[in-house]
């Protein structure tokens, strides 16, 4: 099976079953589940899920099955109306939840209530089953029981001070940071949480055993920024926001971004190597507009690792070269400008494209990224982003159309019919081995795996280090001439003594094993330094791919074919074997050889364009490599569901899976409203025009750079808020005295709030809102999270881990909850990353039985 042939595949969570009691929060983990195969169940109240009051609405008619948020995350479900008040309707659901092989629930201890059972009882009466549950804040901690937003949690979580418009000449930021829209939070959390449902039922494979899984999107999103973090821990450097462009160090005038002459908007992403220049230069030339460059010398090999795209530091040669290349852009309409020439010369260079726009571009038709789902009571069909990847032995479900209300109570019975979760019917891996215990003294999910990890970058690094902390021994294979990003957020010259007496930012090694960005994408791993364009290296690796269960590799596509491990050659070195490539935008289709890094996919996917004030000012876009995050996600996610759709049938597969994609997949609201309202997107700023909130926003608080997000969804939140406020007079002013009112005035309502806000304490501000039932959160920044976050503490969101040059230092941990089988960053070797080529010894000798001579003999002839 090829990816271009075409025949019915089975999901890799086909014959499992969701029930779903979930908000706004979790039905964005549940479209995954059902993207993925599994058979959800959406258990309604008599009126609808209140997701269904979410817009926009179709026709711009406010109707509980109009709501084109719910379709969107609701495709491929069933709805079945119970009342949880009658003594039928808790019948029904505990009869539904005996069929379930997960229940998928954030209701915050809403349903256990309802249901008269403890989370605990709830586990006893039903074994077998994977509860994964969402929160806002946890289950612990000063702070659980906060209010929280899709606004509130970017705030919290450290994502909009990263995001947002340069400062002004002075350094100071005249305008707030600027939350990515729509849904993120819920898309960050999700995307994990998913990752742990899907851990446990490997668990389950092997034990016959449910657990609880539990994520608190505060931890989710708190983990999801990227150099910010480990800039603050290594370093104690503070990280200042961009417009459009990766937030750093020293902020720099030069865009990324530039304006075609009608008003659209172009990435012209440029690298810090001299082969860069030297590619600008020849194409700028051929268009006559090189005007003063020079062409560049080619780049030598980075031999030491390099540094992680868009972190470099701005030289006035860079910006210039950046000037003159934005001249070219100018000079074209949006349509016109030449950017697939720019690709073909070897430039990242993409449009940022709105959402829509990606409907009708065939690479993604051919991928079958976006498909036509029928609405069969409107009479027409609707474009939707369907799949993160291809694959050759199962394939995403696209289902039908999200479910009317209640359409299937009546069929309810037929639900009924098979028990899913009874163990006896559960096919199991045989297994007698000792399990292996973590750290935490407790057994790894993913007992016995091995990973080939030919990953880079966050967007595959990133992936694989999930797995590690769930317990796969995974090997790292790099090579010194084409090394991994190891040069970011360096250890600080006098290592941990001299972070933890600093008062000031503090000045870092060079040496690319003591890199605190490596570090946090690759804890747990092993590290092997090996020459696969080598004879001896090749057949090395075929050897070691043999004693693997899964090869994940990050490289442009053909990389691997052409060094003779194609999956042709890999499947006939292990038939089971499981391949999962990510590239930018996907080896099958016509964009496979574009260069790509995260902020690149970001704009050609919609992202981009999509987060910022309304024009006519430019996107915010994101501050960090978002779709580098969000493709670590769908890389992890697909190891693992192929994982376990190989214990359930014994089958491997080939996976092509894109970053670009995983940005498509985000974008379901807009592009159904463009082609259902025919509306193209446009930004909104902090505002909250779909679940209609007034204020909402990020507000200016007394100190420097210091905002709190605030959200008023009913008349209950803003009166609380005018209380807490000292400001009951505006809730008597007629321009405020409904919601409605609230939205029409929102310019006059902000800066009433605003001048309030200026006078307090970001944190005390919290904190007294919170006390008055007012979804609020200080926009922290990585300081603030490291440092002062009671509730991350608690939630044990940093784990410690040793290297063996960098020392001891916290990595961010993987904030599901397993009680079972809880993760551990350390991974199975509970070590902090490796250093290059550490284990070279290890592996030879210990996997593959080579001597000390033979291993000296592969090191002087560059093998290793």
């Amino acid at each position: 099976m090829t990816l271009g042939e075409t025949r019915e595949l089975p999901g890799m969570l086909t014959g499992l079953r969701v029930v779903e009691f979930a908000d706004e929060s979790a039905e964005y983990a549940g479209l995954l589940l059902a993207g993925l195969g599994a058979e959800v169940v959406k258990i309604e109240p008599p009126g609808g899920s209140p997701t269904r009051q979410i817009g926009p609405f179709h026709n711009d008619t406010r109707d509980s099955n109009g709501s084109l948020f719910f379709w969107s995350h609701n495709r491929g479900k069933s709805s079945v109306v119970l009342d949880l008040a009658s003594d039928a309707g808790r019948r029904d659901t505990l009869d539904l939840i005996a069929t379930a092989d997960v229940l998928l629930d954030s209701s915050r201890g809403r349903l256990n209530d309802a249901l008269g059972l403890s989370r605990a009882a709830l586990q006893d009466r039903f074994p077998a089953l994977v509860v994964a549950r969402m929160t806002p804040f946890g289950d612990v901690g000063p702070w659980k029981d906060f209010k929280g937003s899709d606004l509130v949690h970017l705030a919290l979580g450290g994502v909009m001070m990263n995001c947002g418009y340069d400062p002004d000449p002075t350094g100071n930021y005249d305008l707030p940071p600027i939350a990515p829209q729509l849904w993120h939070a819920y898309h960050i959390a999700g995307d994990q949480l998913v990752m742990g449902i899907v851990a446990s039922l490997i668990h389950r494979e092997q034990t016959g055993r449910g657990q609880d899984v539990a994520c608190a999107v505060h931890a989710a999103v708190s983990v999801n920024t990227e150099v910010d973090l480990m800039s603050w821990v290594m370093r104690r450097a503070p990280l200042y926001r961009q417009t459009c462009r990766h937030a750093v160090e020293k902020p720099a005038r030069a865009q990324s971004i530039a304006a075609a002459k009608d008003g659209r908007w172009y990435m012209t992403y440029d690298g810090s190597a001299a082969r860069d220049e030297s590619l600008l230069f020849n194409f700028l030339k051929g268009y006559g507009m090189e005007a003063d460059l020079d062409a560049a010398e080619s780049a030598k090999p980075e031999t030491g690792g390099r540094a992680i795209p868009g972190t470099g530091a701005m030289t006035e040669k860079k910006a210039h070269r950046l000037e003159v290349a934005h001249r070219l852009v100018r000079s074209y309409t949006y349509e016109n400008v030449p950017w697939r020439e720019a690709q073909d010369a070897g430039l990242m260079w993409v449009p940022l494209r709105k959402p829509g726009e990606s409907t009708s571009d065939e690479h993604w038709i051919k991928r079958t990224s976006i498909r036509e789902l029928h609405h069969p009571e409107l009479g027409k069909s609707l474009p939707y982003p369907v799949s993160k990847w291809l694959s050759t032995a199962t394939s995403w479900k696209t289902g039908r159309r999200a479910p009317l209300l209640g359409e299937d109570t009546a069929t309810m019975k037929d639900l009924l019919a098979v028990s899913r979760a009874a163990t006896a019917k559960m096919k199991r891996a045989e297994t007698t081995r000792t399990p292996t215990l973590s750290a935490r003294g407790q057994p790894f999910a993913l007992q016995g795996i091995r990973i080939f990890d030919f990953s880079w970058f966050l967007a595959t690094a990133g992936g694989t280090r999930f797995l590690a902390g769930l317990g796969a021994e995974c090997l790292k294979v790099e090579w010194k001439g084409n090394p991994d990003t190891r040069l970011a957020a360096m250890s600080p010259v006098g290592g941990r003594a001299a972070r933890e007496a600093a008062t000031a930012p503090l000045q870092g090694v060079t040496d690319g094993d003591m890199g605190g960005q490596f570090n946090n994408k690759n804890p747990g791993k092993r590290g092997m330094s090996l020459n696969i364009r080598h004879p001896k290296g090749l057949e090395i690796a075929k050897r070691l791919i043999a004693m693997c269960d899964v090869v994940a590799e990050g490289f442009s596509p053909g990389v691997m074919e052409r060094a003779g491990l194609g999956y042709d050659v890999l499947k006939a070195i292990k038939p089971d074997i499981i391949y999962v490539q990510q590239s930018g935008m996907g080896a099958e289709g016509t964009y496979g050889r574009f260069r790509t890094v995260g902020p690149v996919a970001a704009a050609f996917a919609g992202t981009s364009e999509m987060s910022g004030l309304p024009e006519p000012a430019p996107p915010a876009g994101w501050g960090y490599s978002y779709l580098d995050w969000a493709g670590a996600y769908g890389f992890a996610l697909a190891i693992l569901s192929a994982l376990l759709h190989r214990q359930r049938t014994g089958e491997g597969q080939y996976i092509d899976s894109s970053q670009c994609e995983s940005g498509l997949f985000l974008a379901g609201i807009p592009i159904l409203d463009e082609h259902a309202n025919q509306r193209q997107w446009t930004r909104i700023g902090n505002r909250s025009p779909y679940k209609p909130a007034a204020p909402h926003g990020a507000y200016r608080c007394a100190g420097v750079d210091r905002w709190i997000a605030i959200a008023c969804f009913d008349d209950g939140e803003w009166q609380g808020f005018a209380k807490t406020a000292g400001l009951e007079v505006l809730t008597h002013d007629p321009r405020f005295a409904t919601l409605e009112a609230r939205l029409r005035n929102q310019d006059a309502l902000d800066a009433a709030v605003n001048e309030w806000t200026t006078t307090q304490d970001a944190f005390a501000c919290m904190v007294a809102l919170q006390s008055a039932g007012v979804p609020a959160g200080v926009c922290q920044n990585a300081e603030d999270r490291c440092e002062h976050d009671p509730q991350l503490k608690a939630l044990e969101w940093m784990t410690e881990v040793t290297g063996t040059k960098i020392g001891r230092w916290p990595v961010t941990e993987l904030p599901v909850k397993l009680d079972a089988t809880p993760s551990y960053m350390g991974g199975p070797i509970d070590r902090a990353a490796p250093c290059y080529g550490e284990d070279n010894q290890h592996v030879l000798s210990t996997w593959l039985g080579f001597s000390d001579t033979e291993i000296q003999q592969l090191a002087d002839e560059g093998v290793i």
